[in-house]
């Protein structure tokens, strides 16, 4: 009887390329018909119980790290996501793997040679407990809510920030930097992306590219052309506030 498997992605181009590169590396596969969240994923797991299920860490509904918290069977767990090499140093592929976005038919290749000696072996997927809750912590908004840490890259050093501790978010190319009191450090994640984790009472857009933390607000000033800055706590840093968002300083 051929393993079965289930792919969860709300990016269905990106849950189609991965079935497609999985029929190429693990051809007597069956893949069942895509869930396009986490609550579809979950039906269908309850269903169809498939041997392997492909879990985008971050979906609508229930992200991956909930989702797998709810998976009772002998289902093994895979999850597909976007964070570099710097940001999954938490996983344990002896519990759960994991494949990067876009995904590369070596690194599929390695993951599906683990997944085929544990089904080989019929090996039961571990409690994954303890696991869930040490990736809930290493990943940004991986479990849902709010962002109270970010796991940041300065040279070759990835640092445990306190949300609370960054002064503002700036993007930068492929890059949100993060900045504090201590320096600058980068994420590879789009400042859209972040907004939307970030408590947006705390954290406010100022710009298209700059979200600050308006408990660093020290002061605002206007100049003679109308534009609108905000001063930091810090003592030193003034950004500045495009027209669009000016509106939310008339009070200051």
């Amino acid at each position: 009887m051929n393993a079965t498997a289930l792919i969860a992605d709300d990016e269905m181009h990106l849950a189609e390329h991965l079935r497609a590169r999985l029929h190429e590396v693990w051809p007597d596969l069956e893949v069942l018909p895509l869930a396009a969240n986490g609550l579809e994923a979950l039906r269908a797991i309850d269903e169809e119980s498939p041997d392997v299920a492909f879990l985008d860490i971050r979906m609508p509904g229930l992200t991956g790290l909930e989702l797998a918290g709810r998976i009772d069977s002998r289902t093994h767990v895979v999850f597909v996501t976007a964070f570099d090499q710097y940001a999954v140093e938490a996983f344990d592929r002896d519990a759960v793997d994991y494949v990067l976005k876009p995904v590369t038919d070596e690194r599929l290749a390695k993951c599906v040679e683990r997944l085929q000696r544990k089904l080989a072996s019929a090996e039961r997927p571990p409690a994954l407990d303890d696991m869930l809750a040490r990736l809930a912590r290493a990943i940004p908004g991986a479990a849902g809510g709010r962002l109270r840490w970010v796991r940041a890259l300065k040279g070759e050093l990835v640092q445990q920030i306190a949300v609370d501790d960054v002064l503002y978010f700036q993007a930068s190319d492929k890059y949100t930097c993060v900045v504090t009191r201590e320096g600058e450090s980068l994420i590879r994640m789009p400042l859209a992306e972040l907004a939307a984790q970030l408590d947006a009472e705390i954290f406010w857009q100022i710009h298209r590219s700059t979200l600050v933390n308006m408990n660093a607000v020290a002061s605002t000033r206007r100049d003679l052309g109308g534009r609108v800055f905000v001063r930091l706590r810090d003592g030193k840093t003034e950004l500045a506030v495009s027209r669009a968002y000016a509106h939310l300083f008339k009070q200051m």
